[in-house]
């Protein structure tokens, strides 16, 4: 009876801790993968917001610059003979243009003869860079205090007033500088619009934006404790256009926050303040469901084992008593007694450990299934199903190799959609997605099993294809030329009839070149597309200048 107890104890601890133990392991190795993608998506999701608040704020900069444009060119202010007409007609131009706080016209020798409400009417202001540039020609500065104008404009919250001065020159119909159209727009304009963009994060929890200034990195929006300070970080002085860029940074408290980075610089014909965006989240924030997936997955695995030792334990009991038989009939065919070995019953016992191995098999195969369907989702963009940044790189490392060995090239096509963002606007989000998974069914139509079409983030995508050196940049033209037409053919989504055009920049990458410099060569051929008329492709041609 001992001998029997002791190996069904042996054996049950035996396997229960081998199953503890690879459980551990497999929930560590899951748990792991697992946190390093939530805090990649953490970390692009943060530099994706940053990215949007500098477009956002350029494209608002240059439509106020244009707005300014359009107004000096009215008749009705060159005629300086009739001030009240003029002054009546700012008034106007205030009220149909509401982001200006103050609007007015100078004369050549910088004193203001004409302004909304009358403020500063009668004052020379030929010292201050709004006339001194502006008279020069169109002008943006960048965020400043004015604090005369302040204490005469209207303030119910309190706070200090800062202002973005945007200036012209008044041009008669002969050519003849007749003075300088001046305006201040509100900074609290910039607040509208990071509240517009953070809007949508409100289930994240602790999320701060931060404008900071091109000059000292000093803090032009943000908490206000930090207003007017520089921001100490080295992701600032890195920050680049067009890429999702984040890290951990430690700030001005000491503590440690996933911060995303973004450089606005400029939009269309307004070449911009080099202002820098910057969206932080606190560790603990970011990476508290990280960590609560850990814990969940390592407690899941030791709940598991000790589930799968009790029941190996209940095992043993089966398979003891056969094998204590057997070897109490092995003794006693030993000690010469003629007897016979149940064979019948130590082969049913020995099934049924067979069972029990093919199931821990199983089980283990399971739990390797399903760590490879997560690898898998983990390089497949989530809203159209097709390859992301990171199922590209893997791409990448193989597409190479094989290009080496057979003696090929790879032609790298970066494209975006003209007219994405008007879709979302008048149609909603909802339908801006479906058009994306409509544009990525098309791409996939149109390249080879050993080529790929990936998204690189919101309407941003890369198709590579395989070629010979010789026919490499036409391959790469004809490919091109094709994803255009196809792409301008109408979308039928949601009862609507969509259109929208695509801009393309190609390059092509030969062995010894790295694909991350042939990708930004392509993306710079991008650039030059949709700056030179966009729907239509450009290729990378390193003796020409971009």
């Amino acid at each position: 009876m001992r001998r029997a107890i002791s190996l069904r104890t042996y054996f049950s601890i035996s396997l229960g801790a081998l199953m503890i133990i690879m459980s551990g392991i497999l929930s560590v190795v899951i748990g792991n993968k697992c946190i390093e993608e939530i805090k990649h998506q953490v970390g692009s999701s943060l530099s994706e917001t940053a990215y949007q608040m500098a477009d956002k704020l350029d494209s608002f900069m240059w439509a106020r610059s244009g707005e300014i444009y359009t107004l000096s060119q009215l008749d009705a202010l060159h005629n300086f003979n009739d001030i009240k007409g003029i002054q009546k007609l700012l008034e106007q131009l205030k009220v149909n243009f509401p982001s200006f706080t103050w609007i007015g016209l100078t004369d050549t020798k910088g004193t203001v003869v004409a302004s909304t409400q009358g403020i500063l009417s009668g004052v020379d202001i030929s010292q201050r860079p709004v006339f001194k540039e502006g008279i020069k020609g169109k002008f943006v500065g960048d965020v400043h205090e004015a604090v005369l104008l302040a204490k005469l404009l209207p303030n119910p919250t309190g706070e200090a007033m800062k202002f973005v001065d945007v200036s012209i020159p008044v041009i008669d119909s002969k050519g003849n500088k007749k003075g300088v159209l001046a305006a201040h727009l509100s900074w609290q304009s910039a607040h509208e619009i990071e509240e517009s963009i953070l809007k949508p994060l409100q289930y994240r929890k602790n999320i701060d934006m931060y404008v900071v200034s091109s000059k000292d990195n000093v803090v032009l929006l943000g908490q206000k404790d930090m207003i007017g300070k520089p921001l100490n970080l080295e992701g600032l002085n890195a920050a680049k256009q067009d890429i999702n860029q984040w890290s951990v940074e430690t700030w001005n408290d000491g503590k440690n926050y996933v911060t995303g980075f973004a450089l606005g610089d400029g939009y269309m014909n307004y070449e911009g303040l080099g202002w820098k965006i910057v969206v932080r989240q606190s560790l603990h924030s970011a990476y508290g469901s990280a960590r609560e997936l850990q814990a969940f997955i390592i407690l899941a695995g030791v709940f598991f084992a000790l589930i799968f030792s009790a029941f190996i334990w209940f095992m043993a009991g089966k398979i003891s008593t056969p094998i204590h038989n057997i070897s109490k009939t092995a003794e006693m065919f030993r000690l010469g007694e003629q007897t016979q070995v149940p064979q019948q019953k130590g082969i049913k016992e020995i099934e049924l450990l067979s069972v029990s191995l093919r199931e821990l098999l199983n089980s283990l195969a399971r739990s390797e299934t399903a760590l490879g369907e997560m690898e898998t989702v983990a390089h497949h963009d989530h809203l159209t199903g097709i390859p992301n940044r990171k199922g590209l790189e893997k791409y990448l490392n193989i597409a190479t190799a094989t290009a080496r060995t057979n003696g090929t090239v790879l032609t790298f096509l970066c494209l975006d959609l003209d007219g994405f963002k008007s879709v979302n606007d008048t149609y909603g989000h909802y339908t801006g997605d479906v058009l994306l998974q409509s544009v990525s069914q098309r791409l996939t139509k149109m390249i080879r099993e050993d080529e790929i079409a990936a998204r690189l983030g919101g309407d941003e995508f890369v198709v590579i294809i395989q070629s010979t050196a010789e026919k490499a940049v036409e391959d790469g033209n004809t490919v091109a030329e094709r994803i255009i037409t196809v792409l301008n053919e109408p979308f039928l989504l949601n009862g609507y009839t969509i259109h929208v055009g695509c801009s393309v920049g190609y390059a092509v990458w030969n062995d010894g070149e790295q694909p991350h410099d042939i990708l930004q060569y392509a993306d710079e051929a991008l650039y030059v597309s949709k700056k030179t008329g966009k729907n239509k492709a450009t290729f990378y041609d390193s003796r020409n200048s971009y």
